[in-house]
């Protein structure tokens, strides 16, 4: 029963870290981002031009694959596809391995 719990307790806490990371990541983005476009915007005459949001944007897109990680957002396969996947394959290695019995 301890071992249970402690399994529990490192799951709990490796889903905590992950969190803590992500948002972490997400500070850094946003001081890092708003230090830069501050800065590009005071000493530019002008300010919209692609090149000066190229790191925003990239970044931006690490960000949204790091949020997608973390909190389990697959829109391409579903929520619970990975789940259905393994059910699967469980599944039919156990009828391969029945029908040599």
């Amino acid at each position: 029963m301890e071992n249970f719990d402690n399994d529990k307790y490192k799951r709990a806490k490796k889903r905590v870290d992950e969190l803590k990371g992500f948002y972490i990541h997400m500070s850094i983005y946003v001081v890092i981002n708003t230090f830069i476009l501050v800065n590009i915007f005071l000493r530019t005459d002008n300010f919209w031009q692609w090149p000066h949001f190229v790191t925003l944007f990239a970044w931006g897109l690490g960000l949204a694959f790091h949020g997608i990680k973390v909190f389990g957002i697959n829109p391409l396969l579903g929520k619970d596809w990975e789940e259905r996947q393994i059910q699967k394959y469980i599944d039919k290695d156990k009828n391969d391995t029945d029908k040599y019995l």
